[in-house]
């Protein structure tokens, strides 16, 4: 008997609409935030955050941040920022999210795979790797190495086990 699991790299985007919708509740009702421009949007994969400054910016990314860990979204998924000055001297950032697991990171991830553990099998499998084995307990160390490794730098679910 072989047993399988799928890795991936999605990002649950009920969650994520629930966690900033909560993010914006908070704003809204805090005594700093009063009177002040705040817009929160995510559009194709990019997380857009306009307000006034950058001291306003940093405590808009905690708040969120917050509500990320509370509804269990990894803050692996918040990549790369670019800021730029807008209007009336406001700044906005968009923060890039992170989905999907591309062709030379699942590479990286399948030698960290088969350097530990040489007799499972893992297969690139388009945005996603199947990992094998006829052992659950070497399935179950081979997720215990992926979500503690420092290298991996994405958000990564484990799926369709079997």
């Amino acid at each position: 008997m072989e047993y399988s699991f799928d890795v991936v790299s999605k990002i649950d985007q009920q969650e994520l609409a629930n966690a900033l919708d909560q993010a914006r509740r908070e704003i809204v009702a805090r005594y700093d935030f009063k009177n002040v421009l705040v817009d929160i949007k995510v559009a194709d994969g990019v997380l857009t955050i306009h307000t006034t400054d950058e001291y306003k910016f940093t405590a808009v990314l905690e708040i969120i941040k917050s509500k990320f860990i509370r509804r269990g979204i990894d803050l692996k998924i918040l990549g790369e920022e670019k800021r730029e000055d807008a209007a009336n001297s406001t700044l906005r950032v968009t923060i890039k999210l992170v989905e999907g697991i591309s062709g030379d990171y699942a590479k990286t991830i399948n030698k960290l795979i088969r350097d530990h553990f040489p007799k499972i099998k893992s297969s690139i499998q388009g945005e996603e790797l199947r990992v094998s084995s006829k052992s659950k307990d070497d399935l179950q160390a081979v997720m215990q190495l992926l979500k503690s490794d420092p290298e991996i730098k994405l958000p990564l679910q484990f799926t369709n086990y079997r």
